[in-house]
């Protein structure tokens, strides 16, 4: 019951824009409930640093907040994630990509460059079910953040997200079947759609030219990632495919400013070397062999073995 009452008021965070990814109460779950098991105490864990909401770590699933950045290695991406980020504060207008692999890490990067730049931010959500119509989609993102923000217009709207330093459509959109699990965002309703899903865009293209005006006091930061299957693995388009995903990121170039979260060999190792379940440097090898430079799976694949 315990166990119950506290993935409850996690959930209830996870639901109100705060500083919480929406992976990280399943994370918080298996923190607890392990420790739990084993009938630690609390405070000999320090697990009250795992509940501030500050910083990102990336452990089991996605990310979770902690109060150090144990986990959490500075690499190049994220340096350049910074930089690309640190003008958010005094300028308005841009838009900014951030692209990577499933698994990569996209979400802790970007929670955390936000943390250390200490921006203001709103974060979008939205939450849908899979035979869901794009024009329903369209319909229901705007009634959802018109709702929670209290306005009743699309130009209220603009208005109201120009006072923060960036609007992110990250985890929260893309993932929100972690926090509703009868429901869907739209990363996942895109892959369940396919082709399906365009004139979605083309809808999301058009309000673009329609308020341009209303844009360019806006700064906005999309979590990116064009997710096909093939045999059961899942790979971006964006980036697991050299020459189509080179020209089509120099597309997006032109338009956009785009960072991607990737790893060179050595941040991998450390990466998953920070990790506590990590075993030995041959152990560790084997995992990226086998998982590739993606942070999130090989922790997944540490915290099933455990």
């Amino acid at each position: 019951m315990l166990h119950v009452a506290f993935k409850s008021f996690l959930l209830e965070f996870s639901k109100k824009n705060m500083f919480f990814s929406i992976r990280e109460v399943q994370g918080y779950e298996n923190i607890f409930f392990r420790m739990f098991k084993k009938g630690m105490k609390l405070q000999d864990q320090k697990f009250h640093n795992h509940l501030q909401p500050k910083y990102i770590l990336m452990v089991n699933l996605k990310v979770l907040s902690s109060r150090d950045s144990e986990y959490f290695l500075e690499t190049d991406s994220f340096h350049e994630l910074c930089h690309a980020m640190k003008h958010l504060k005094k300028t308005k207008g841009r838009i900014l990509l951030v692209l990577g692999a499933p698994g990569t890490g996209k979400s802790a990067n970007i929670y955390q460059a936000i943390s250390r730049l200490g921006l203001d931010f709103y974060n979008t959500f939205i939450f849908i079910d899979a035979n869901t119509k794009p024009s329903e989609v369209f319909n229901i993102f705007w009634d959802t953040i018109e709702k929670d923000m209290g306005v009743k217009s699309k130009e209220e709207t603009y208005k109201k997200v120009a006072a923060y330093d960036v609007v992110l459509f990250a985890d929260h959109f893309l993932d929100s079947e972690h926090i509703d699990s009868t429901k869907m965002g739209l990363g996942l309703w895109t892959e369940e759609n396919g082709p399906g899903t365009f004139s979605l865009y083309f809808m999301v293209l058009y309000e673009y030219l329609k308020h341009r005006g209303d844009l360019k006091n806006i700064n906005l930061l999309f979590q990116t990632s064009w997710v096909v299957k093939f045999r059961g693995v899942r790979y971006d388009i964006l980036t697991d495919f050299h020459f189509i995903s080179r020209f089509l990121v120099f597309i997006l170039k032109q338009f956009f400013d785009v960072v991607r979260i990737s790893y060179s060999q050595d941040e991998i190792r450390e990466i998953v070397r920070n990790h506590p379940l990590a075993g030995s440097d041959e152990e560790i090898e084997e995992l990226i062999e086998k998982y590739g430079k993606r942070p999130r799976f090989i922790f997944e694949a540490l915290e099933n073995q455990a």
